[in-house]
């Protein structure tokens, strides 16, 4: 067996930084002449099958998603696609995770990161915490870090793999003590730029009556551009690939030859179907993103990826670079969809038979009953949470969206937070903003009318209100000219945003074209880049409103650190939540934003 998760995390530990600190997508073969695999993983004979259950960023959604987050597309077989509405919540992926494990003795559970941060209230308020507590009794195996892992720092990820109470916050419950995460965080490309050693463990080790899979967690090499610096002062994010690629020589040496890479970094699928299948018309071909090059530079030693960040759904075969079909998998977010995986181990080689290795996506779907240890958690943590989360700070008509498809590049809810923004630091004292930017990943959750709890229909929450914008960042108002305000557009689809652009989301007056068929920067039209009609003047001088990630260069956007004459405001949930109060009333709630701001060229 393996070591005891509390043995196990002893192990696991961080270093001192400083002070600053799918369908079935694998092939599905005859197993080697002789092989006699079975169902479960019996102690006997030459062939295991072991269960990889997996799944990736979380971000802390406890209660079941609302909105277009609990939702799901399904191709069907006539080749339409339908929604899936009301899927995910941990007390129904905690049933559905307990019922696969039924009958397979040779089960392991793992995750690809961002488990926690940018969470909803119900975590983010007590600092994640009450997740750790569930994941605990999910009993996950193992994860690597994502980059919201390191939202509040690499001090505070210590905190979190190890327990404790939060140095500033304290304790949230009477005589408890926070106990910390009962399995591993891998992080082996998270190393301390002086000693070179990696923050947490680079690798873990499961092993049940001799059968051995190793893991290796690693989060996307970019981690530092889109957190915050102060937390992982000291801290260097290394290349994927490389490090991966060490770690399997490493396990390779003691004997561990079925290896499983958990990597934070992930792809597009040419679908939003959690279904498509991403092999036609042929493997991998299906998908695009970064996972591509990864997953084909990545040793021939590791037999299955299991991915993330992207929050999309695949269950693909990338070739490795022998030219063979490998497993590359992703299970969208906020507990949706888990993969179900199929490693045949062999005894003989110690290695798991490539070509028999299965997988699929599975719906969180809510038809099975609640996990009742999962339910009386989210009670016992809501009721804490009440006096602060059920406060109403607004009112809207229907629903304001946050669509989740990558290729939804203006949304209705951004285009809210973004003029929320402009408001709040457009008076001359509080920065003279005349527009704003605000980045779309730092947008979690749409805003539904359904009433959440007793609130009413219609009525937004502060619960509501943190689930949409949980970073708290403080707003700054900045001053670029009109060439750097271009270059902020075009580095949306360019650069570091080429592959998966990050298109932001704009303020009322800006307005400008988006032309899709062509490449890289040219994607943004410059002649059409206005500001209340009148076009963007090179030379002249803009106040522009961001939070303090964009301000910094976040999400790859280098040229904003190029800003002048910085004012700090009060903080994008202050904001938002303002405006709310500012322009709906019972009687007259907020319409959802019309968009059209970005004309979309495909």
């Amino acid at each position: 067996m393996a070591a005891t998760p509390k043995k196990k995390r002893t192990a696991a530990r961080i270093l001192a930084v400083g002070a600053g600190l799918a369908t079935v997508g694998a092939l599905v073969a005859a197993l080697p002449a002789g092989a006699s695999g079975t169902k479960g993983g019996g102690n006997h004979g030459r062939y295991v099958d072991v269960q990889l259950l997996s799944f990736n960023d979380l971000h802390g959604n406890l209660e079941p998603p609302t909105g277009s987050a609990g939702r799901l597309t399904r191709l069907k077989e006539d080749g339409t696609t339908e929604t899936l509405n009301d899927v995910g919540g941990v007390e129904y992926l905690a049933t559905h995770l307990r019922q696969a494990r039924e009958g397979n003795r040779y089960s392991v559970t793992a995750a690809a990161g961002d488990m926690i941060g940018a969470s909803p209230l119900l975590s983010g308020l007590f600092h994640d915490e009450p997740t750790i507590e569930a994941l605990n009794k999910l009993k996950l195996d193992v994860t690597s870090v994502g980059n919201h892992e390191f939202d509040e720092g690499a001090r505070e990820l210590a905190r979190i793999q190890n327990g404790g109470c939060h140095p500033t916050a304290g304790c949230f419950e009477k005589g408890k003590r926070f106990r910390g995460a009962d399995f591993p965080y891998l992080a082996a490309n998270v190393t301390n730029e002086k000693s070179g050693k990696p923050l947490l463990d680079p690798y873990f080790v499961w092993e049940r009556n001799g059968v051995k899979i190793g893991f290796i967690g690693v989060t996307l090499e970019g981690t530092a551009n889109i957190v915050s610096a102060e937390g992982i002062k000291g801290l260097k994010f290394g290349d994927e690939v490389e490090t991966i690629n060490k770690y399997a020589k490493v396990l390779e040496r003691k004997g561990v030859k079925s290896i499983v890479a958990l990597l934070h970094e992930g792809g597009l699928p040419a679908s939003g179907a959690y279904n498509y299948d991403c092999d036609s018309p042929g493997p991998g071909n299906g998908i695009s993103g970064p996972i591509v090059d990864i997953a084909k530079n990545v040793s021939p030693q590791v037999d299955a990826l299991v991915t993330g960040h992207t929050h999309q759904a695949y269950a693909c075969t990338i070739p490795d670079p022998s030219g063979k079909p490998r497993t590359v998998t992703s299970a969208a977010s906020f507990g949706r969809l888990y993969t179900d995986t199929t490693l045949t181990y062999d005894r003989r080689t110690k290695d798991i038979v490539r070509t028999a290795v299965a997988s699929a996506n599975h719906v969180v779907s809510r038809d099975v009953p609640k996990a009742e240890d999962m339910s009386r958690l989210i009670t016992r943590w809501n009721a804490l949470a009440a006096p602060i989360a059920s406060r109403p700070v607004g009112y809207i008509s229907a629903d304001i969206d946050n669509p989740l498809d990558a290729t939804a590049y203006e949304k209705p809810l951004g285009n809210l937070i973004a003029d929320a923004q402009l408001e709040g630091m457009a008076p001359a004292d509080k920065g003279g903003a005349q527009l704003a930017l605000m980045n779309p990943g730092g947008v979690r959750a749409p805003l539904v009318h359904k009433a959440s709890g007793a609130e009413g229909d219609g009525v937004v929450t502060y619960g509501e209100a943190y689930t949409v914008q949980p970073f708290t960042n403080m707003m700054t108002a900045v001053d670029l000219t009109g060439a750097q305000l271009i270059t902020t557009l075009q580095q949306q689809v360019s650069g570091a945003n080429q592959a998966a652009p990050k298109i932001l989301q704009i303020s009322k007056g800006l307005t400008y074209t988006l032309d899709m068929t062509k490449a890289g920067a040219d994607r943004i039209v410059v002649s059409s880049v206005k500001l209340n009609g009148e076009a963007i003047d090179p030379s002249k001088t803009y106040r522009v409103a961001m939070n303090e990630f964009l301000a910094g260069g976040g999400d790859g956007f280098a040229v904003l650190k190029e800003h002048k004459n910085k004012l700090v405001g009060a903080s994008d949930l202050d904001m938002f939540t303002a405006y709310l109060a500012a322009h709906s009333t019972p009687s007259a709630p907020l319409a959802p934003p019309v968009t059209g701001r970005i004309t979309v060229v495909k």
